[in-house]
């Protein structure tokens, strides 16, 4: 993911979606999601994600804490599966394409990609967990969404080059 390229606002990139978004309307989900959590990160990264999970805010874009099942400090979600992080993950092959559009919410960097089914993943990159954070397509357009996250994740995890 390149830091040099052209300045890129999160709400320039969700303001294109705004009006089908708007259209399809708001369902957040059931009262839990199903989350599968990364595979076996080493344990100084699942240290770091548990921390973030105990900073993670209640709410997210008006939506509250969905218990995610399994329970794990390795996920995270709101409104049911409108919105999920998983910690931990595997670096992203498409981090190390200089073509990918990446952001910048409060000091801490995310690979931008659109989903297939409309919605976004957004993936943390120089830190030393990365962090993804799925959101649906009712959703996505929430330019505050990654304002919380990004504190939480600013607050716990270190900046730096993940070696997972």
């Amino acid at each position: 993911m390149s830091r040099h390229r052209r300045p890129f606002s999160l709400l320039a990139a969700l303001t294109a979606l705004a009006a089908p978004a708007a259209l399809a309307g708001c369902s957040p989900g059931g009262s839990e999601a199903r989350v599968n959590p990364p595979s076996a990160p080493p344990a100084k990264v699942a240290d770091l994600c548990a921390a973030l999970h105990k900073e993670l805010p209640a709410t997210v874009s008006g939506l509250d804490r969905t218990p995610a099942v399994p329970a794990s400090d390795l996920t995270a979600a709101w409104g049911g599966s409108a919105i999920v992080l998983r910690c931990g993950i595997a670096r992203p092959e498409k981090m190390a394409d200089e073509a990918q559009d990446g952001i910048d919410v409060n000091g801490v960097g995310w690979l931008l990609e659109k989903l297939d089914d409309g919605g976004f993943r957004f993936t943390t990159g120089t830190r030393l967990a990365y962090t993804e954070v799925r959101v649906d397509k009712e959703h996505a357009t929430d330019a505050g969404m990654l304002v919380g996250l990004s504190a939480a994740i600013a607050k716990t995890v270190p900046k730096g080059i993940s070696s997972y």
